[in-house]
């Protein structure tokens, strides 16, 4: 008999290949108490990561995390710091319109969370061995969709607060907590409460991650991560809405 484990998430694969295993020699044990011995062999084959190396698993999960700090939680900061300083309102009043305002002080931290991604890359496949099974481009895309969806969500924080420390709070404990806690980063899915789950279903960080590896260790096309894609953008104009609706009330 053989057992195929996606081993793209290697704590995962092993449990359920060590529970599936476990199940073949109870079933082993109940049919050979009365019969003539008979054995069943499992054959296991770990699928995208045969090694089971646990850095297959981090290095999306940091990338993750990294792009969600930079991109939400210094682009919330720094427009909060033009409020607090009072130096917001002398903007909006320039020539300048403020959309065009907010995406001058968010497009540094664009490039900057994208080259950051790029690093990343090059430091997993190089340092660590993390392959890139598929297209780099369609990576690429999918990293600066992610990054906007955490700008718009920047965007949102900065909107609702006045201070850079109730702006840092609500990062920390809205971002980083839960990209670490809930995304399935370091603790699987399926192994948590329903309630969790549905929380874990809500965070962008988890399609995220779902993404990368897909692209990375198994080297799948749009087509196998379009739903990921589509949660990404459907967060992506949800966060922009509320934050331009949200700004407007803030400064009218």
């Amino acid at each position: 008999m053989q057992i195929i484990g996606d081993a793209s998430d290697p704590n995962t694969a092993n449990i359920l290949v060590n529970y599936a295993s476990g199940i073949i020699a109870n079933y082993l044990i109940s049919i050979n108490s009365e019969k003539v011995p008979m054995q069943i062999i499992p054959e296991v084959r770990m699928m995208y990561n045969g090694e089971l190396k646990g850095v297959y698993m981090f290095v999306p999960g940091l990338m993750a995390m990294l792009l969600m700090l930079i991109s939400a939680l210094m682009t919330s900061l720094s427009i909060t710091r033009e409020k607090e300083l009072g130096t917001m309102e002398l903007l909006l009043v320039s020539p300048l319109r403020p959309a065009q305002i907010i995406i001058g002080k968010v497009f540094p931290y664009v490039f900057l969370a994208f080259i950051n991604s790029c690093i990343i890359l090059v430091l997993g496949n190089t340092v660590f061995g993390v392959p890139v099974q598929g297209s780099i481009i369609l990576l690429l895309l999918e990293s600066l969709l992610y990054i906007c969806m955490a700008l718009s969500l920047g965007i949102l924080i900065s909107s609702v607060t006045s201070s850079q420390q109730i702006a840092m709070m609500i990062s920390l404990v809205a971002l980083m907590l839960p990209t670490i806690l809930f995304s399935g980063f370091i603790f699987p899915v399926e192994n948590m409460p329903w309630i969790l789950q549905v929380f874990c279903y809500a965070m962008p960080p988890k399609y995220f991650i779902t993404i990368i590896k897909s692209i990375m260790l198994k080297g799948t096309g749009i087509i196998y991560v379009w739903h990921e894609t589509s949660v990404l953008v459907g967060f992506t104009i949800f966060f922009l809405m509320l934050s331009v609706k949200k700004f407007n009330v803030r400064l009218s």
